[in-house]
């Protein structure tokens, strides 16, 4: 099943070549295992392996989808590649993440070059990618564009700004910033405000939205022009693509005058060369992007101690935890990316370098290379946690909790870290437990409880039970009294003046309405059988569900 057709056929002065692919794509896609007639191999396009599809044209990268590497059928598809004159040929990760040397060996003796996807990179993600790469060919452009070192977005908005005489953004399809020109005179409003958040305006995008803007705008290989109106200066905006693929768009604002009439034409050259940046800065993530891919893998249970170690500095072996955070207030998009960058300045003031993962309202924290002595790792992590949990109130409120994860010996024991981090965050999380930091030993009882009440839930609430018929009471009566009052006066021990505190009401109104509901319920309130179903079942009201 190819994916991309002849690039113009390729050769080692003109055309596509393995070296030229694996520069734009880099190692955060791919990682080469073997090249035994080197990489000036002329590569002609993409191919995703399919058994029942004879031949394979020759000249391409073929991605072995599905095919565990350490299979015999791994051999099979090297030496086929190698007979069909493939370039190289893609391995997933497999279960153990390295290559085995028969299948090595195979390749040396086929010819054939082999590479591995990296864990953090999907294949799907991966055949964009490559295909965005393939028809990076070097279309002439302007000098001072195609001079501009690859992967640096904001050296092409200054130089695109300099040759078109205006102020340039450099945007991805999610109209997100990625670099703009330094210029500074007669900045417009829009602009300023662009700039400043990182991103367009949500109501500005939504207008270009209703307008059919991005439609004409991803639809057409041209410049578009926008003229002036009232504050807004003209504008002109080109699409990025390459391989079919839309990587984003520049744009280009007069500032302090008309842009000269060759602008069009400029922008359309520098958008040839700008393919080429956005395909490098889409493989090339930021050091902290790669960092928090790995470290999510590696606690999923799908990377490596060594990959986490290779883009953190942080050493395999020696004490580690992690941190499970949720702050004050639910996070989403770039709240998230504050919240890990909150996290990480707190952490580097205590010597630390952690990675933090953005999660579901909140984050992980990876702390590692902490004191070699365990009792001391131990306190490290508790002071830590003490000192996150201050800012992070201070910053979103009371509400923030953090979960202290076991100090574990080595990275690849953080997944056993984690998973208790999230047991003492979960109890932290339940009402009145009235701490905000914890290791789970010290939440022991509520992660003991929340496990028997997992294994209580499922079956529907008894109807014969005393809370069942409670339910069914404040169902047909409303307002929900009954099972309120029934559980303050199991909360506070059948102490009458503190349960009528709790409610809100008068002592001799408090004793009405138990009598009333012993009545409608039937329970015996001296019986423990019975004060301990009733509490269970009333637990597992309170998580929103009638499971009992």
């Amino acid at each position: 099943m190819a994916l991309h057709g002849s690039a113009g056929r390729g050769d080692a002065a003109s055309g596509p070549t393995l070296a030229r692919l694996l520069s734009v794509m880099g190692a955060g896609a791919l990682e080469l295992c073997v090249a035994p007639r080197g990489l000036e191999m002329p590569v002609e396009g993409v191919t995703v392996l399919d058994r029942l599809e004879p031949g394979l044209p020759r000249g391409q990268v073929l991605l072995a989808v599905g095919v565990d590497p350490q299979s015999a059928a791994a051999v099979d598809t090297v030496r086929e590649a190698a007979e069909s004159g493939a370039a190289a040929v893609v391995f997933g990760q497999g279960r153990s993440g390295r290559l085995p040397r028969t299948l090595l060996a195979a390749a040396e003796g086929a010819g054939t070059a082999v590479l591995l996807r990296t864990a953090w990179f999907g294949w799907t993600e991966l055949v964009g990618a490559l295909r965005a790469g393939l028809v990076l060919s070097g279309a002439p452009a302007d000098p001072a564009v195609a001079a501009v070192a690859l992967g640096d977005l904001n050296g092409l908005a200054d130089a695109v700004a300099v040759l078109v005489g205006g102020a340039v953004t450099i945007e991805d399809v999610e109209s997100r910033v990625l670099a703009y020109s330094s210029t500074q005179e007669d900045v417009d409003e829009l602009r300023r405000l662009t700039i400043l958040g990182r991103r367009v305006p949500q109501w500005r995008v939504s207008a270009m939205r209703e307008a059919g803007f991005f439609q004409a705008l991803w639809g057409t290989g041209d410049v578009i022009h926008r003229p002036a109106r009232g504050a807004d200066p003209e504008r002109l905006v080109v699409a990025v693509r390459a391989g079919g693929e839309i990587l984003g768009s520049i744009w280009v604002a007069a500032a302090g005058g008309d842009l000269p009439p060759h602008a069009s034409e400029t922008l359309r050259s520098a958008a040839r060369v700008a393919a080429a940046h956005l395909v490098h800065h889409r493989s090339h993530r930021t050091h902290a992007r790669l960092a928090e891919d790995a470290a999510r893998a590696l606690l999923d249970g799908r990377g490596t101690a060594a990959a986490l170690t290779e883009r953190t500095g942080i050493p395999a072996r020696g004490h580690c935890a992690v941190l499970a955070v949720r702050s004050g207030a639910a996070r989403e998009g770039e709240g998230a990316g504050k919240l890990c960058a909150l996290l990480a300045v707190c952490c580097g003031a205590h010597g630390l370098t952690p990675v933090a993962v953005p999660a579901e309202q909140g984050a992980w924290v990876l702390v590692g290379a902490l004191h070699q002595d365990q009792r001391r790792a131990v306190e490290q992590v508790a002071r830590l946690g003490r000192s996150l949990v201050r800012q992070l109130a201070d910053a979103s409120g009371p509400e923030a909790r953090i979960g202290l994860g076991t100090v574990v010996e080595d990275l690849a024991e953080l997944p056993e870290s984690r998973r208790s981090a999230d047991l003492a965050l979960r109890a932290l999380l339940a009402p009145g437990t009235g701490r905000a930091v914890a290791f789970a030993s010290e939440v022991a009882e509520t992660i003991a409880l929340h496990r028997m009440l997992d294994a209580l839930a499922g079956p529907a609430l008894a109807p014969d039970t005393p809370v069942a018929r409670l339910v069914a009471y404040d169902a047909g009566h409303g307002g929900g009294t009954m099972v309120r009052t029934l559980r303050a006066y199991l909360d506070h021990f059948g102490h009458v003046p503190d349960t009528a505190r709790a409610l809100g009401v008068h002592a001799n109104s408090l004793r009405h309405r138990v009598s009333r509901l012993t009545e409608v319920s039937g329970i015996d309130l001296r019986d423990p059988d019975a004060r301990l179903l009733a509490e269970l079942q009333l637990r597992l009201l309170d998580r929103g569900g009638r499971e009992a």
